[in-house]
């Protein structure tokens, strides 16, 4: 007769080496989270008149602009220099995410929100 509710072969075990791996998974995944909103990311626009550097926060820490870069004629080029500059750093940050979280969980971050 064959048993009822149970898995043959030691299958509990394997369950429980399974989440003693999800918490290690878990823990190495907020250790990097830490880690990455510690860093800074720059990029600069304009030939360098423009650089914004954002946390790893993905927050806006710091705008330089260079004095020459103000046009009071030409606001606009400025207003797009200064966007460029902030999505290009967003951008540094968030492929610089996406690696350190893939490495960590072997290409499902993308599915965990990360």
């Amino acid at each position: 007769m064959s048993r009822r509710g149970g898995f043959p072969g030691g299958m509990p075990g394997n369950m429980s080496n399974l989440m003693k791996q999800a918490q290690k998974m878990q823990k190495a995944l907020q250790e990097q989270q830490a880690a990455l909103e510690e860093k800074e990311y720059s990029a600069k626009a304009g030939g360098g008149a423009v650089e914004v550097t954002v946390s790893g926060k993905r927050e806006v820490t710091k705008v330089q602009i260079d004095p020459e870069a103000v046009d009071p004629d030409d606001v606009d080029m400025l207003q797009d220099m200064i966007m460029a500059a902030v999505n290009e750093a967003l951008r540094a940050a968030e492929e610089d995410a996406q690696k350190s979280m893939g490495g960590i969980t072997g290409g499902l971050g993308s599915g965990f929100g990360f």
